[in-house]
């Protein structure tokens, strides 16, 4: 499956200067850099002199060879202040059924999130999309769905999935579950992983 690229409308900040700049300090040629990256030399030649914007997978492949954050790629500095979320700001919202709260600083290219998931919303959607999950089960009982293979996951248990494989969650208490959640959808609205696929996404 191809990546696509970032569509009109949602065009990222120049990242050229700044992939040119971390090859460098990473000592890599252009060569080893796009191989590593699972990129052709010709590709990433064409990022680093803003030809192409980069897809999410591509910032994430690179974010990895060059030992770095997507956020560092992007060239975005976060405020101090951004680095603690105290808890009386965490203002929770609701959307398909589920409650989250953000619980990590807005922009970033890994979200952290606490949820609430209650019994009987959304275990039938299934949903996949670039990037890495991580979750955590903080209270009740967690059915998780990945390809083919169900998982059932209590208090302490967690997960770490790429979000290409098709996966699904579901609580399996009455009182629902509470999840810590971390992922690496650069730029997505919370309410997007709470929602399921949007129209033209793959369902």
């Amino acid at each position: 499956m191809s990546s696509p690229e970032i569509v009109p409308g949602e065009e990222l900040p120049v990242v050229a200067p700044q992939l040119r700049a971390l090859r460098r300090q990473a000592a890599l040629t252009l060569e080893a850099a796009a191989r590593a990256a699972g990129l052709s030399p010709a590709h990433l030649s064409r990022l680093e002199t803003g030809q192409r914007q980069p897809s999410l997978p591509m910032l994430l492949a690179l974010a990895r060879v060059y030992g770095t954050t997507v956020s560092q790629l992007l060239g975005e500095t976060v405020a101090d202040r951004d680095a603690v979320v105290r808890a009386a700001d965490m203002e929770p919202t609701e959307a398909g059924g589920w409650t989250y709260w953000q619980a990590g600083a807005p922009g970033r290219g890994m979200q952290a999130l606490r949820l609430q998931v209650p019994y009987g919303s959304q275990g039938d959607i299934v949903r996949v999309h670039p990037g890495e999950e991580w979750l955590y089960v903080l209270k009740g009982r967690l059915r998780l769905r990945l390809g083919d293979t169900a998982h059932r996951l209590v208090p302490g248990d967690s997960a770490h999935f790429d979000s290409l494989t098709p996966h699904r969650i579901a609580a399996l208490d009455a009182d629902g579950v509470e999840l810590l959640f971390v992922h690496t959808l650069l730029q997505s609205p919370t309410a997007t992983l709470c929602l399921g696929p949007t129209p033209g996404e793959m369902p």
